[in-house]
């Protein structure tokens, strides 16, 4: 019997500053990417092979939502804050995880796009502490 994995986008939250967020755009609503590689190998002429380990610990999260999301005005806010917060992403599909760290900032207020349909507001957070498992 073959297995059949499920995924369900309402099983993934985020919260941002303890608050969930809510009012997602349509397609990919979040990504949870570490900013660099882990390590940097190099090689050398006669084919030495050397590791530098790199110990950035800064992560990016994104997050869009539709213009009619009502997390809109928080998200805003905590961006011309500039506070200091914790963001956490964390699936509880089948595969179960969890990206994020306890101290990122919004890098700005969502740019404004106005028309005769629904249009997206994104934010992009940066993690000074990120993980994921």
């Amino acid at each position: 019997m073959p297995h059949i994995a499920v995924y369900d986008a309402k099983k993934v939250t985020v919260t941002v500053d303890g608050q969930f967020i809510t009012g997602y755009a349509e397609g990919t609503f979040v990504t949870a990417s570490k900013d660099e590689d882990g390590f940097e190998p190099s090689v050398s002429a006669q084919g030495d092979v050397g590791v530098a380990v790199r110990n950035n610990t800064l992560g990016t999260v994104e997050i869009t939502l539709n213009q009619t999301s009502p997390s809109i005005n928080l998200l805003d806010q905590l961006a011309a804050s500039s506070k200091m917060i914790p963001v956490w992403v964390i699936s509880n599909n089948e595969v179960k995880e969890k990206s994020g760290g306890t101290k990122a900032m919004i890098t700005k207020p969502s740019d404004k796009e106005y028309s005769d349909t629904i249009s997206e507001r994104t934010y992009e957070i940066k993690v000074f502490d990120y993980i994921s498992n």
